[in-house]
């Protein structure tokens, strides 16, 4: 029953939310009513205590028609800007308040994932040394669980990096060591590093252009490249192929890389590069992550000028591209 609620809580809020600003609005408009009733019972009142044969008879009637006008006149105003705070305030209000509950919801979400993230790779890398240590193997076999090994203590490694980063990024606290750099290299070095980590997966380079500089934090840029690589392959359905693609336009460098998974939904577009955001639920999703990877690719990609987009790739699957501006390679 609570797991519930907190399911339908900001739906639950809302409702209640919405029949109070309706009732607040209705009261508003009850007394401008009433308001103008009054006045207008007031002038009548004012008129008929007036004596018909006395000189300034119309004079005063004139006078008591204007006053209440010039009342109707300052209802009008106050009401209205009663109206307009009131609307304004709600809007920023519910705004603000649903912001708060879809952020929490996903903070949540991201604890849970990082409890698996780390729990995971640490119980695999126990019980390989534990193996290690009380069996004797074969040198092959022995080989094997190092391996193994030494992938969870990557994939531990790559999850700090980018919880480290995404608070020092959001603190302010990070400064960009910017120079020119091969990125050509850069990303055969990362299809290099997923296809010795993943090799039931495929990841092809369908056209990789030689010698392209850019100017920005080698380190980070790496961190893009080797987020968008796994995250293609964790949506990869069935160990279908990765495609990574580095093509120059004019001025300008597009690195493409593209999967055959079951796609991104054109909600889910909106809002895959926010922070902890993640399509579906966190309790029964299969793949792994934190919500940090594409939220991180982002800010990265827009502090070196540059830009980041997704699109389906068909029949199945998306594309995920970022734009950089080439820089002519450094003179040696």
């Amino acid at each position: 029953m609570r797991s519930l609620y907190k399911r339908k809580r900001l739906t639950v809020i809302t409702i209640a939310y919405w029949f109070l600003l309706i009732y607040i609005l209705t009261a508003l408009v009850f007394w401008f009513v009433s308001l103008l009733k009054q006045n207008d019972q007031m002038a009548s009142y004012k008129i008929m205590q007036l004596k018909m044969d006395q000189p300034d008879y119309v004079n005063r009637v004139a006078e008591i028609e204007a006053e209440k006008k010039n009342k109707e006149i300052q209802y009008i105003g106050e009401g209205a800007t009663f109206m307009l705070l009131i609307l304004v305030g709600a809007v920023f209000v519910y705004r603000a308040t649903r912001k708060q509950i879809r952020l929490n919801n996903q903070q949540q979400n991201f604890m849970m994932a990082i409890t698996h993230e780390l729990k995971t790779p640490i119980a695999v890398a126990k019980l390989n040394l534990e193996t290690l240590l009380k069996r004797k193997l074969e040198e092959t076999q022995q080989e094997k669980l190092l391996g193994n090994t030494l992938k969870e203590a990557n994939r531990l490694n790559d999850l700090c990096n980018n919880i480290l980063l995404a608070s020092q990024i959001e603190a302010g606290n990070y400064l960009l060591n910017k120079q020119e750099f091969n990125l050509t290299e850069l990303v055969y070095e990362s299809v290099d590093y997923f296809k010795t980590r993943f090799p039931a997966f495929t990841i092809r380079e369908e056209q990789i252009d030689d010698g392209i500089y850019v100017k920005g934090d080698d380190l980070l840029l790496q961190l893009c490249v080797n987020n968008l690589i796994d995250n293609a392959i964790k949506y990869s359905a069935n160990k279908k192929l990765v495609t990574v693609a580095l093509k120059k336009t004019g001025n300008s460098v597009v690195l493409e890389i593209k999967d055959e998974g079951d796609g991104i939904s054109a909600a889910d577009k909106k809002r895959i590069f926010d922070k902890f955001y993640r399509a579906g639920n966190e309790n029964t999703r299969q793949a792994k992550g934190t919500g940090l990877g594409l939220f991180l690719t982002r800010k990265i990609i827009k502090d070196h000028n540059g830009n980041i987009r997704v699109t389906d790739n068909i029949p199945s699957g998306c594309i995920f591209a970022i734009t950089l501006s080439i820089a002519e390679p450094a003179e040696a």
